[in-house]
């Protein structure tokens, strides 16, 4: 009986210089974990690994290595991410798809050079954010007191237009936090995009574009405001060093 042989493509991590040679240690996708290779074209790379075609994407481990690799590779040098799942057929098909964009592949690439994207996110200290409501609301705290003392039996309508209030109010500090955020850290950044909340305690969710060389100011910067403006109401996460996830010029590449 023929023994079935496994039909492999590539998949592509992202767009780099030409000159940029992963490491003998990089490593993709897999279990184990497939080497990662470059496919050059003119002046431009794709940073690949082989996969089975029959093997779906989408695991968190896939998921993790993508961004692992991606997130290793900014810091040494620029890169485009490409859409996770992008698998093509070939070396070749790696190699047309970057002439049938040369040229804007190149271009995104030198505004990327020596910078990196970091991510802060802040969230509401529930108790904290829910007491400046209240202060600041006359018509929620009267609610909110009229309903205390109420039993379980009060109008729905009544819960309904509290939540409604606070909903607002902390949509409203949503958008002055995240103002207040970028306005702090535009010195010490390129460009920033907002994120879109992923929690209703969200305070901000900004993606910043960071000089590689400035680093240590940026982080600092945010550490600063952190303490300095938001102390006792939020908590603040910063990822990053990042590949620029959220700087990538029109579509990402893809297949």
């Amino acid at each position: 009986m023929a023994q079935q042989t496994t039909e492999v493509g590539y998949f592509i991590y992202g767009i780099v210089p030409g000159d940029v040679e992963p490491t003998d240690a990089a490593r993709g996708l897999g279990d184990p974990a497939a080497p990662v290779t470059a496919v050059t074209h003119g002046d431009l790379g794709a940073l690949v690994s082989e996969v089975a075609l029959d093997r779906p994407l989408g695991r968190p481990d896939d998921l993790l290595a993508y961004k692992r690799l991606l997130d290793e590779t900014a810091v040494a040098a620029p890169v485009l991410p490409v859409r996770f799942g992008t698998v093509l057929s070939s070396r070749d098909a790696v190699a047309e798809l970057l002439a049938g964009d040369h040229d804007r592949y190149l271009a995104a690439l030198d505004e990327l050079e020596g910078r990196v994207e970091y991510v802060v996110r802040g969230r509401y200290v529930e108790s904290a954010v829910l007491t400046e409501v209240l202060s600041e609301n006359p018509e929620a705290e009267a609610l909110r007191q009229e309903l205390a003392g109420a039993p379980e039996s009060a109008p729905m309508e009544l819960r309904m237009r509290l939540g409604e209030l606070i909903s607002a109010a902390v949509e409203a500090k949503r958008a002055a936090d995240t103002q207040r955020l970028v306005d702090a850290l535009a010195a010490t950044a390129v460009s920033h995009v907002p994120r879109p909340p992923t929690h209703e305690q969200d305070a901000a969710h900004v993606a910043f574009l960071v000089e590689t060389k400035r680093r240590d100011e940026f982080e600092r910067a945010v550490e600063r405001f952190a303490g300095d403006e938001w102390s006792d109401r939020v908590t603040v996460r910063l990822l990053g060093p990042l590949a620029p996830y959220d700087f990538v010029g029109g579509p990402a590449p893809q297949g």
